[in-house]
């Protein structure tokens, strides 16, 4: 063993995870405030999620509705909500991905990537 040396300072090691820790909190919280859209067929179907990918909105253009076409309605509602869905996953890589690499690359558990 080295005398006071060789290992690195733990209270520092701490102070540091702490503060990733809340960046990360603080990020996440900023998720589930963030809403992002998704279009489908030009526009006549809009998703809003979250950034954390909770649907929060979903808007139907009259021109979209036809009583004997359900099935193009349920299709451009689906592709509507996975195209948010996929702007919510950017906005989380943007947001968590330098935070998740600065506490080990995804190594972390509970970490989504």
């Amino acid at each position: 063993m080295i005398p006071g040396g060789g290992q690195p300072n733990m209270q520092q090691l701490l102070q540091q995870a702490q503060k990733m820790q809340q960046d990360l909190a603080r990020a996440q919280e900023e998720l589930a405030q963030t809403e992002v859209d998704g279009q489908a067929g030009g526009g006549l179907v809009t998703a809003t999620v979250t950034g954390a990918g909770e649907l929060r909105a979903l808007k139907i253009d009259p021109k979209a509705v036809d009583p004997d076409d359900t099935e193009t309605l349920a299709d451009l509602v689906v592709a509507a909500v996975q195209a948010a869905n996929e702007n919510a996953q950017a906005l989380q890589q943007q947001k968590l991905g330098p935070l998740a690499q600065g506490l080990g690359g995804g190594g972390i558990p509970g970490l989504p990537f």
